[in-house]
C-alpha cells in the first residue's frame, strides 16, 4: 500500500484504502456483526456510508452501528441473516485513503510517510520510507536505499528531527548502533 503521489493512489494509479476495522462473528438474527475498530475517527462510521471489505474491497453500505464492548456492532445493507454475516468473519474493513479527515496542522496520518526520502543530520540520503513496523512501545520505520539494504529506525523524537512534505524528505538523527 505504498503511496508515494498523492493520499488519492497509488503510483500505479489504484486507489489506496485504509484499515477502519476487523470484523470478528455475526451477532444476533439480524445480519450483525462484532467489529474491532482500528481508527482514530470511529464517529465517521454512520448510516449510508460505504466501506469496502476483504481485500478484493467490496463495497457494503453500512445499514446501522451501534457501540459494544470495546468495539461496534455494524450492520450492513444486504446482510440480514446471521449466515450472511458469517460470510465476511474475519476480514478488513476499509475506507479510501482520500476520504480520510484532515488531521491538525503539523500532523500527518502514517500512510503519507510511505516514499518519502529519508537523510541524516548530515544531509546524507540514507533511502526511502518503504514499511512501518507496529510494535508496542513505538513503530519502527523502514528505510531501503537504491541496493536494498535496510535501516530500522525507531519512529521517536530523538530519532526523527523533521518532516518536510513539500519536498517528501524526512531528516532524521542515527544513534550508535543503527
Amino acid at each position: 500500500m505504498a503511496d508515494k503521489n498523492e493520499t488519492s493512489g497509488s503510483p500505479t494509479g489504484e486507489p489506496v484504502y485504509l484499515t477502519v476495522g476487523f470484523l470478528r462473528r455475526p451477532h444476533g438474527l439480524g445480519g450483525e456483526i462484532i467489529m474491532d475498530l482500528h481508527t482514530d475517527f470511529p464517529e465517521r462510521l454512520k448510516r449510508g456510508r460505504k466501506m469496502f471489505v476483504s481485500e478484493e474491497h467490496r463495497p457494503l453500505t453500512i445499514e446501522g452501528v451501534r457501540e459494544h464492548q470495546k468495539g461496534v456492532l455494524i450492520k450492513f445493507k444486504s446482510i440480514d441473516t446471521p449466515d450472511a454475516a458469517g460470510q465476511l468473519r474475519n476480514q478488513w474493513v476499509y475506507v479510501p485513503a482520500k476520504d480520510v479527515p484532515p488531521l491538525p496542522e503539523g500532523q500527518i496520518y502514517q500512510h503519507e510517510l510511505f516514499g518519502f526520502q529519508v537523510v541524516d543530520d548530515n544531509d546524507n540520503a540514507l533511502g526511502e520510507l518503504v514499511e512501518i513496523i507496529e510494535t508496542g512501545a513505538n513503530n519502527v520505520y523502514v528505510v531501503r536505499d537504491a541496493a536494498g539494504k535496510e535501516i530500522l529506525l525507531p519512529a521517536i523524537p530523538s530519532v526523527i528531527l523533521d518532516l518536510d512534505r513539500g519536498r517528501r524528505v524526512m531528516r532524521v538523527h542515527l544513534l550508535d548502533g543503527l
